[in-house]
């Protein structure tokens, strides 16, 4: 199995290559990777105690950063290399100042993991959430250095519990300790023979915490929204755009919006514009125009989301419709429903704050619009909603102190 696995690390590699001709994610996921090793030995050299911390992408690290974080202001003098895997990681975080290296990570060969390994030379190594490098763990495991593995989560269909892939589950006994978010994933290693296995929590009611208790104050929001009920629509899609905007556009309730696109660029702000057929304010012109006169503000940058939902009553997070949603605790730790689409049960904190009360998936315009109409009808209910959002939040913060104690004892 592990000559099966090395070559399909290796037909990976190869159609990435292939689909970096077509692709800007794939090119540069393989422009990154160019010349790594050189990089790797111009820019760093072992100094006192590293640790590696390793996310797949963007969401991965905000479950990373808090323990990087406070494992840094518990022991100063540590070094820390950050890696991704991702593009759309390794871009937006590559100058991130609680690392002291960022790189990529190589493509999982036993070459490439031995020389990895023997360049960085880590102390203690912390993976987050779903990485399961078969060479790299190997070369860890024979050097002897501790490896962690933080916010995971595990469900009986994951390929590694099916009969093809229980070679590849005798690796997780490389963790020195497995940090799961919930007790269904702990049972279902325990199950297989697992047991350096706790329970902790996801460490991103921790970062969220964290980010709303320094966040930004954005004028603009708040001369925006003043005496009226705002939606923050955020980290939409064109299939979430379409559906919010048939109910903007009939002005069914006189919300106003704050709507965050995931996508960007100028092709799609141009078409989510048109979308609109009433007053609509792009952040970017604001200084130009009064905003208060806007009934429609599309935020066209990255990097205030977190903060601009403190200008809500109500949270609208996209991906439903796709892949999945995106971070509903961004809004939740505000104290405001959040609603999203249909596709959010492989997500355990959406599915937890539906079954609460505090959550709400949507399927179509309709379900949409009743919803929205009885949480701008009914304020008890759309304040009993937030309550509960907001305390379920606070509630489920403490993953990040649970974690470091137990790394320091690594040490």
């Amino acid at each position: 199995m592990a000559v099966i696995y090395s070559l399909a690390v290796w037909l990976y590699g190869g159609v990435i290559r292939l689909a970096a001709f077509f692709h800007p994610k794939a090119k540069a996921w393989v422009t990154g990777r160019k010349g790594l090793f050189r990089h790797i030995a111009a820019q760093y050299r072992k100094e006192g105690t590293t640790v590696w911390f390793h996310c797949a992408s963007l969401g991965e690290f905000e479950q990373g950063r808090p323990v990087m974080e406070a494992l840094k202001e518990k022991m100063p003098d540590i070094r820390i290399v950050l890696t991704f895997f991702s593009p759309s990681g390794y871009e937006v975080r590559k100058d991130y100042r609680g690392a002291d290296h960022v790189f990529y990570l190589p493509l999982d060969t036993r070459r490439n993991a031995r020389r990895f390994v023997e360049l960085i030379d880590p102390d203690l190594v912390v993976f987050v959430k779903y990485e399961f490098w078969y060479h790299f763990l190997r070369v860890l495991d024979e050097r002897r250095v501790p490896v962690v593995l933080i916010s995971a989560i595990f469900r009986p269909e994951q390929w590694f519990f099916r009969w093809w892939g229980r070679w590849f589950l005798r690796m997780f006994r490389v963790y020195r300790k497995i940090f799961v978010q919930d007790d269904t994933s702990a049972a279902l290693l325990r199950a297989r023979g697992i047991r350096q296995v706790e329970v902790a929590g996801d460490t991103r009611f921790d970062r969220v915490v964290a980010v709303a208790s320094s966040r930004k104050r954005i004028p603009v929001a708040e001369v925006f929204g003043a005496d009226r009920t705002v939606v923050v629509a955020g980290s939409t899609w064109k299939e979430d755009e379409t559906l919010l905007a048939r109910y903007i556009n009939a002005r069914i309730r006189p919300y106003k919006w704050i709507i965050a696109p995931h996508e960007i660029h100028r092709t799609h702000l141009a078409w989510l514009k048109e979308q609109l057929k009433i007053p609509t304010l792009f952040y970017s012109e604001a200084d130009k125009q009064r905003p208060e006169a806007a009934e429609v503000l599309i935020i066209d940058n990255i990097g205030m989301l977190s903060s601009l939902y403190a200008y809500g009553k109500v949270a609208y997070i996209g991906g439903g419709f796709g892949a999945g949603i995106h971070n509903i605790l961004e809004a939740a730790v505000y104290g405001m429903p959040v609603l999203f689409g249909p596709r959010y049960e492989k997500f355990r904190e959406a599915v937890e704050l539906v079954r609460r009360g505090g959550a709400f998936p949507v399927e179509d315009g309709e379900s949409l619009e009743s919803r929205l109409n009885l949480l701008y009808d009914d304020i008890p209910a759309r304040e009993r909603a937030a309550e509960i959002a907001r305390t379920f939040v606070m509630e489920s913060a403490g993953s990040t102190d649970v974690i470091v104690n137990n790394l320091l004892k690594l040490f």
